[in-house]
């Protein structure tokens, strides 16, 4: 506003001049909230780090406390060269020196220069009397009819599709790293031909999943091709199952654990896990507290406040209770019932507010299965650790930018599967699946499914 345009509005009558300023201040408001919170939309979509509120520092001291014992890197057992440094004279004065007066021992770990190794196989062919034809011995160490090595295909596939490096970059980390050169067209095609080979071991982890005690469930977005489909994650302690699928619905659910799931499945409120039969299931405690949150931000009544507390000490006592491993078990069934007690009470109240209203049906048909993990000590009230391994694909997902056809997502579930269950496993993930793949082949037939997506 200039000094003239402000001049003007002091020479309106009165009315008119305090519904200018108004309008102005309303303005000058929605101006600093846009400054202060871009939105989604903003190109960051996060708040400016010189906006952020600064903060606190943390009173702790780094490092280990006073007293503990060090801790440094562990030396190697194994030392494959030893190099003696010897001096003839100072190297600050030039003075010559005879004989050292002391010894010590550096010992240092590195990577010597990585060179391409080039073998040429030889394979000689038999005649068979009985199968009538000519035999020749299986090389494994490479796919049928590839020039590429299988451990280059294997540890490639394990950058790219668990650790998230994209394509182009590994393609250059050959070049600079091996003086390999291979194209990215190249790469994509031996990853796809070796998810084939692996493709037994897949369906088993997954028969695995579906015959489990305890099993975790998740969900997120994928694309494929720009169009919105969906990763899918079963998994337990030792692991992991991804299927990518169109649907979000409960055929996928069917279609992997079955119509009836003879073990405890832990899982979020996502409707699809309503339409199959389990042993047991338990709702993600975590979902809760994080919807409790959301209304917070916009819901302040008393009446959702009340409801609130209710909810949020109901659950929070719920999981203090299988945290307390010192109570009788007699005392432990008591309190369990009493919590049983308080839902049924709380479902049965009557509430105005639209967000309890919402929260309340959630709960009337879920009541059976929130205190499940009260029953089981291997059972936990969270959903987290479906959760931790949707991250490393959520990862992978910002990078690649997900795939561009339908062969390219089931490889993406066949050799995510494969290399994240090794490291659940405590298993080297490239040496697992390099044995994996060695062993498939040379004792299966090349008798591999066209790679195609279940509705």
């Amino acid at each position: 506003m200039t000094r003239d345009e402000a001049i003007a509005i002091l020479e309106l009558p009165r009315e008119q001049a305090i519904e200018a300023i108004l309008k102005l201040a309303e303005k000058a408001l929605k101006y600093d909230l846009a400054q202060h919170d871009p939105g989604p939309t903003a190109p960051s979509g996060m708040i400016p780090p010189y906006l952020k509120p600064t903060c606190e520092k943390s009173r702790k001291k780094p490092g280990r406390p006073a007293g503990h014992p060090g801790s440094c890197r562990t030396q190697p057992t194994q030392i494959d060269e030893t190099i003696a440094h010897e001096l003839c004279q100072c190297p600050e004065c030039g003075t010559p020196v005879n004989r050292p007066v002391r010894v010590h021992r550096r010992v240092i770990e590195d990577i010597p220069p990585i060179e391409p190794r080039v073998t040429e196989h030889i394979v000689n062919g038999y005649w068979c009397s009985t199968c009538k034809k000519i035999v020749t011995a299986k090389v494994t160490e490479a796919m049928p009819n590839a020039n590429i090595g299988l451990r280059l295909v294997v540890f490639t596939a394990w950058l790219h599709y668990l650790v998230g490096v994209s394509v182009d970059n590994i393609v250059s980390m050959l070049s600079v790293l091996s003086s390999v050169k291979i194209s990215a067209g190249g790469l994509t095609h031996a990853w796809n031909t070796l998810a084939r080979h692996l493709w037994y071991g897949y369906e088993a982890i997954g028969q695995s999943a579906a015959k489990s005690a305890v099993l975790h469930a998740d969900e997120t977005g994928w694309r494929l091709n720009g169009v919105t489909h969906w990763l899918w994650c079963f998994t337990t302690k030792s692991i992991c199952y991804y299927v990518i699928t169109k649907s979000r619905g409960s055929p996928v659910v069917k279609q992997v654990l079955g119509l009836m799931f003879k073990g405890i499945l832990i899982c979020d409120f996502w409707g699809a896990y309503n339409k199959i039969s389990t042993l047991a299931t338990q709702r993600c405690f975590f979902h809760l507290f994080t919807e409790l949150v959301k209304v917070d931000k916009h819901n302040s009544s008393q009446g959702w406040k009340a409801f609130r507390k209710k909810l949020s000490r109901l659950m929070k006592d719920a999981i203090h209770l299988s945290e307390n491993k010192e109570i009788s078990t007699q005392h432990r069934d008591r309190l369990i019932v009493r919590l049983h007690v308080r839902l049924d009470e709380m479902i049965a109240e009557q509430y105005e507010d639209k967000d309890a209203k919402r929260l309340i049906k959630r709960l009337k048909r879920h009541k059976n299965e929130l205190f499940t993990f009260l029953q089981h000590s291997d059972v936990s009230p969270y959903n987290n650790h479906a959760e931790q391994q949707m991250r490393k694909a959520v990862l992978c997902r910002k990078v690649s930018q997900q795939n561009r056809s339908e062969s390219g997502a089931v490889t993406q579930a066949v050799l995510m599967t494969l290399f994240r269950t090794a490291e659940l496993q405590n298993q080297n993930p490239v040496e697992a699946v390099l044995a994996a793949a060695k062993a498939t082949i040379e004792f299966r037939k090349p008798n591999m499914p066209e790679f195609k997506l279940a509705a």
